[in-house]
């Protein structure tokens, strides 16, 4: 017997819906195409993808996080879980010894739920997965666990941005709330710094479909209950392309669209040096992004401040 869960949980779970997703996600294990590198590797048999993620679950830490969007840590905390290894090679990634020098370690499904229920005991609003497509059928399996433990909290899929569509469709009705980044506006630039290979088609049809399964943010009480947040980062020299990709959040998804945009990039990893990465971005630079903000028609959202706070717009 299961105890008392989120009613959608309940409904997952009794219908067998959950289980079949299970399944299918677990499919990808011997021919992985979990996300747009379509490697086609057997994990299963110690093949590693561009992510280098194995069959097992790896996680770098889980704790209660209070310095999301405002809606995300809410009143008391994001139950983050931090998934090691990504699909993204970011020259400029400030989690690289997480996401590309493979820091964490194995957890069972077993364990991932148990973590999920420890986040949920300690008041945490939610479950903030973070950079877990590569992990889906763990994470998924961890979720059967725990709804039969009692697991009740909504669920946060922060991610790159860099998703298939494919994927993201079998995780309809699981995911309340969508927590993509907008990263780009130029799939060569994207390529060179993060090693994407056409983003922008995928992170667009990405975040069109995450829409229609979420639509615009809910909030009740000051914590997020379901919809979408998109984060954008400014780069130097606009790199990020920030202008088109507000336009698009606009104009080709919901001019309701809460967007984080983001001003606290700096030089890490291999952006150190490098001869377009080795600075922080200006203010005039983060002055103009806002600029843009408001122009493209844009209203919901935050900025940040120099000392990376988040003020609402």
């Amino acid at each position: 017997m299961y105890k008392m869960v989120y009613p959608r949980y309940r409904s997952l779970y009794e219908n067998g819906v959950l289980e079949d997703r299970i399944r299918l996600f677990r499919q990808h294990y011997s021919e992985c195409s979990l996300c747009p590198h379509k490697c086609k590797v057997n994990r299963q048999r110690g093949e590693r993808g561009v992510c280098r993620a194995g069959t097992v679950a790896v996680v770098a830490s889980y704790n209660c996080h209070d310095g999301e969007e405002p809606p995300i840590s809410g009143t008391s905390g994001s139950g983050t879980i931090f998934f090691t290894w990504c699909s993204g090679k970011c020259l400029f990634c400030q989690n690289y010894p997480i996401s590309q020098l493979g820091i964490g370690r194995e957890v069972t499904d077993e364990e991932l739920a148990d973590m999920m229920m420890s986040l949920q005991s300690r008041g945490c609003i939610n479950i903030n997965l973070v950079t877990p497509t590569h992990f889906l059928p763990s994470f998924l399996s961890a979720l059967s666990i725990a709804i039969d433990k009692g697991f009740s909290l909504p669920i946060v899929y922060n991610t790159s941005g860099y998703e298939r569509v494919e994927t993201l469709r079998l995780l309809d009705s699981i995911i309340d709330i969508y927590l993509p980044d907008a990263k780009y506006s130029d799939s060569n630039i994207a390529r060179k710094l993060s090693g994407f290979t056409n983003y922008v088609g995928h992170n667009r049809s990405a975040l069109m479909e995450m829409y229609r399964q979420v639509g615009n943010l809910r909030i009740r009480d000051g914590n997020a209950i379901g919809g979408m947040i998109i984060r954008h980062l400014v780069l130097p020299g606009n790199l990020s392309g920030t202008d088109e990709v507000l336009t698009f959040i606009a104009e080709g998804i919901s001019r309701d669209m809460y967007t984080s945009l983001m001003n606290q990039y700096f030089p890490a990893h291999k952006a150190v040096g490098h001869p377009l990465l080795s600075r922080k971005i200006t203010q005039d630079e983060y002055n103009w992004a806002i600029e843009r903000f408001h122009a493209c028609g844009l209203h919901n959202g935050w900025i940040q401040e120099l000392t990376c706070d988040s003020v609402s717009l």
